[in-house]
């Protein structure tokens, strides 16, 4: 390894780059609107919903103004937190790796402004948009940068089984989405959430540190890939009363899932995400006790819909995996309000 430069602690940098009282008041109140949901006392639907990556500031920003306009519509019914997702996970560990690494993606890596440009992406959105944002945690050290203004996290299908993920997650106030991995055992995911609500002592960024448990940590169901290679979806009404049980024989507080519309439960064919979103409230208004576990949705959206290589420069196209464009997203989730 070559060491370049010593980075800035997450201090210093929330420290330049601060909150206004104003900003942690609208943070505040949106952590416990959303928190009220995981606990159960409401019935508040959750849209977690946005690119697959944020590649640039303009596009992403016009997205979350749409989506704020569009909230008014919809939030007697739902809370949507807008993905901001600013790391990408690579299965092979080549190409994009999101704004952190490349804050240009067509310019080489520069990890301090990449911390500089997420930390200011995040607080565009919730200075001017009211919007408290969703970020997946793909490395756990990383956290702190953004740890004020998240109002959501997920752990994704490769990190699920990592112990630091775990024992992070259990130190996060904010609801932690841990994901069923890539081959899809359900009990590896239930193991993580068991970790994430327990409390541990252990080593974080050079500090011994003792974590709180985190009682909104829930399950994620995002398909997966079987022993012959194929895509298998997770999110029928029968696998949702299967991870019902699962929740049953754990004891676990506050018993949640959000389904992920995309990935393996899509085929990541983007435009199924609409088919699959409107089949999850059917499930939910058939059943009860499907209707209590199931959370909400996480949906992979852009301005436009597809997805492009980096460098072609359509505005607001994905340069990763697949989304739907604004209209058609737009058009679901007011479908889906009309039918919660």
């Amino acid at each position: 390894m070559n060491f370049h430069r010593k980075l800035p602690i997450p201090m210093e940098v929330k420290e330049e780059f601060p909150l206004t009282e104003k900003m942690m008041q609208v943070k505040a109140q949106r952590d416990e609107e959303i928190g009220s949901v995981f606990a159960g006392n409401s019935d508040k639907f959750i849209l977690v919903v946005g690119p697959c990556s944020a590649d640039h500031k303009e596009p992403v920003l016009e997205y979350i103004e749409r989506l704020r306009r569009l909230y008014e519509q919809v939030a007697d019914k739902m809370i949507i937190i807008p993905r901001i997702y600013t790391n990408k996970p690579r299965t092979t560990g080549q190409g994009y790796k999101g704004m952190l690494h490349q804050p240009d993606p067509e310019a080489k890596p520069d990890m301090y402004k990449g911390i500089v440009a997420i930390r200011d992406l995040h607080l565009s959105a919730l200075r001017d948009y009211d919007f408290s944002c969703a970020d997946e945690m793909l490395y756990p050290e990383n956290y702190r940068y953004l740890s004020d203004l998240l109002s959501y996290v997920a752990v994704g299908a490769r990190s699920v089984e990592n112990q630091q993920h775990r024992l992070t997650a259990s130190g996060i106030s904010a609801p932690v989405g841990m994901k069923n991995p890539t081959g899809g055992d359900l009990g590896v995911m239930m193991n993580s959430i068991v970790a994430a609500q327990s409390s541990h002592t252990f080593i974080y960024r050079g500090w011994e540190v003792t974590s709180a448990g985190n009682p909104y940590a829930h399950a994620i169901l995002r398909g997966y890939i079987d022993y012959a290679g194929r895509n298998v979806s997770n999110y029928h009404y029968e696998d949702l009363l299967r991870v019902k049980e699962l929740y049953e024989k754990s004891n676990l507080s506050n018993p949640s899932v959000i389904v992920d519309t995309n990935h393996n439960n899509s085929g990541k064919q983007y435009l199924e995400q609409i088919r699959i979103a409107k089949d999850i409230v059917h499930s939910r208004n058939q059943n009860a006790d499907i209707k209590r576990l199931v959370k909400g949705l996480m949906i992979e959206s852009y301005l436009e819909d597809g997805a492009q290589k980096t460098g072609d420069h359509v505005f607001g196209k994905s340069i990763t995996d697949p989304c739907l464009g604004w209209e058609k997203t737009e058009r679901l989730i007011l479908d889906l309000a009309e039918k919660l």
